[in-house]
């Protein structure tokens, strides 16, 4: 295992995408492990899916530092590829460690809506290493996907495997954090790692993952479309775990050391967080439905049969996502395991909270201040 060389304790952490799924979930166990760091998180709120969800983790955020004296959460409104804002950020609140998981995300809909990636995934991207570059920061942490992988055939794939085939733009736009991130490391010494996330599901989740998706069609009444004709395997991953794995790398940063040319060995890692044991589609469903019902979703005679239809695969996919994880298990001493029917219960669960009995969802001012990014 490798050794921790970052110190969480005291220290100012920035973390992007701070209401979404995982950046959310990330900064709650954060705020509740270390009593003595300050985090600032900035989101655009933008209305790619229901913004209440988002509200909704930004009050169970909340939740946790109400009532302290102390402000150990900052919350901005904004966008990262606005760089003067991502500037006046740095040069205030000082991060030592910075977790970008601002992003645009989803597979399908960068195809029929490209230029929203290219200005958050790439630019907004390359702001973060700027600043990182100008206001030194300890490590910085970023999300890449399992989709970077594309249509290569090898499977487990392997961070050592090439990435060269990118079949969407959206994981092109994430093979491009990679390459930048690497370029910046070389040039500017900036300690990166990045993480390959495979099918990240759970609750409060984003309703664009088929879990998600199918569980609204389902409620009602539409027919659910599974594709490749229910060929499709995926590593489906636990929220629980993707942040206890961005938790444990965040404080093991690359070595720095120079290189015979000079300049720095770029202090560079890639990792994959994935489950290392992929689900079939059609076994998913089952799981999904049963756990459904038993949370009360849905009734226990809902006939499944009359809302299930087999189609052919969708440009931007792929048959089958399958984490190898050694070299995390080896780093970090991690692996990933909670059991599917587990999580989709706790899935279900919030489900059935949330959306069937008509809890009263709060407005995004109600929920956290919103600091005016004018006074930054």
């Amino acid at each position: 295992m490798l050794e921790q060389n970052v110190s969480l304790e005291n220290k100012n952490i920035l973390v992007t995408g701070c209401a979404g799924f995982i950046g959310s979930n990330l900064v709650k166990k954060l705020l509740k492990v270390y009593k003595s760091l300050n985090i600032t998180g900035i989101d655009n709120i933008n209305d790619y899916y229901d913004v209440s969800i988002k509200e909704y983790r930004l009050n169970e955020i909340n939740s946790i530092v109400e009532g302290e004296q102390s402000e150990r959460f900052t919350f901005i409104k904004g966008n990262i590829a606005d760089r003067e804002l991502i500037n006046r950020i740095f040069a205030q609140y000082k991060p030592a460690v910075v977790v970008n998981l601002a992003a645009q995300a989803g597979v399908r809909y960068s195809i029929t809506n490209p230029d929203i990636y290219i200005e958050s995934n790439i630019l907004g991207f390359y702001n973060i290493l700027e600043a990182c570059r100008h206001y030194p920061v300890e490590h910085l942490v970023y999300a890449s996907s399992s989709s970077v992988y594309g249509s290569n055939k090898k499977i487990p794939y392997s961070t050592d495997d090439k990435v060269d085939n990118p079949v969407s733009l959206y994981a092109a736009t994430k093979k491009s954090n990679e390459l930048l991130a690497h370029a910046y490391s070389k040039l500017y010494n900036i300690p990166s790692t990045g993480l390959r996330f495979f099918t990240v599901y759970g609750p409060a989740g984003r309703p664009d993952m088929a879990y998600f998706s199918f569980t609204n069609k389902l409620v009602n009444s539409e027919t659910i479309q599974i594709f490749n004709f229910g060929n499709c395997m995926r590593d489906f991953t636990y929220i629980d775990d993707i942040v206890e794995g961005i938790t444990r790398v965040m404080k093991v940063a690359p070595q720095k050391r120079s290189g015979e040319d000079g300049l720095p060995v770029p202090p560079y890692k890639v990792y994959n967080i994935g489950n290392n044991k992929p689900e079939n589609l059609l076994q998913f469903v089952t799981i999904l439905q049963d756990e459904l019902i038993r949370a009360g979703v849905l009734p226990s005679d809902y006939d499944f049969e009359a809302h299930k239809k087999l189609v052919p695969m969708q440009p931007g996919d792929v048959p089958v996502t399958y984490a190898d994880t050694s070299a995390l298990e080896s780093d970090f001493g991690f692996k990933p395991d909670t059991d599917l029917k587990e999580g989709l219960r706790n899935f279900s669960n919030w489900y059935k909270e949330f959306y069937c009995d008509n809890k009263k969802q709060m407005q995004i001012d109600q929920v956290y201040p919103v600091i005016d990014i004018q006074k930054i």
